[in-house]
């Protein structure tokens, strides 16, 4: 096994053992922890904004175009939008447990269809580090965990928040691991993720083709 795998593995086998205790938690804990994850950015603006500059030193040495740039800043603006987006998830009404396509069979019984969270969500993204908080927003809202893997552009921003939404969402009651980043970003990482068969239940990838 190689450092990649252990490194993938250790990550993805924590996000999991927190997915299944997520599932269980009420609507009120996951709003929570969705405005302490809004504070915690709102009070970490300097350490952010520290990891963010350190990516764009290397933007040069990446050969990343003058837009891929201005997508990797997070200008104080571009912070407050993130904490805003938290919240904005908050107020939405809790989408696990809900009943629809309800229907009366001949036998007298009822069916229906219920919603219920998937378990680790593996999400693959690229340059742009504000993702990594609206994806942790949106998959612990709807009870899951999630196992992160940015591109190498934006890796000290990304492990920055990552750290700061999962400590800050443990401290309200959300299982440590839930929001969990991968923080090698060899390209092996993304198929050991991809190969996580029963580990990572769903892996979505956001960006370009490759």
């Amino acid at each position: 096994m190689d450092n990649v795998f252990d490194h993938v593995m250790e990550k993805a086998r924590k996000a999991k053992n927190a997915a299944g205790k997520m599932a269980g938690l009420s609507g009120a804990v996951k709003d929570s922890a969705l405005h302490a994850m809004a504070d915690s950015i709102m009070d970490n603006r300097a350490a952010i904004s520290s990891a963010n500059t350190k990516d764009l030193e290397l933007s040069d040495h990446y050969g990343l175009s003058k837009a891929a740039v201005d997508r990797l800043t997070l200008t104080n603006s571009r912070i407050e939008a993130m904490a805003k987006g938290l919240r904005e998830v908050a107020s939405f009404p809790d989408p696990v447990g809900i009943i629809t396509s309800m229907v009366q069979r001949p036998s007298g019984i009822r069916v229906g269809k219920m919603t219920v969270p998937i378990g680790l969500i593996g999400f693959i993204y690229e340059s742009r580090p504000n993702v990594t908080v609206d994806a942790a927003g949106l998959v612990l809202k709807s009870g899951n965990a999630i196992l992160l893997r940015g591109g190498k552009e934006a890796i000290h921003s990304n492990i920055a928040l990552a750290a700061l939404l999962n400590e800050a969402a443990a401290s309200k009651g959300i299982p440590d691991g839930a929001v969990s980043i991968i923080e090698m970003t060899d390209r092996e990482g993304v198929r050991h993720m991809v190969e996580a068969a029963g580990i990572v239940d769903l892996v979505i990838p956001r960006g370009g083709k490759g």
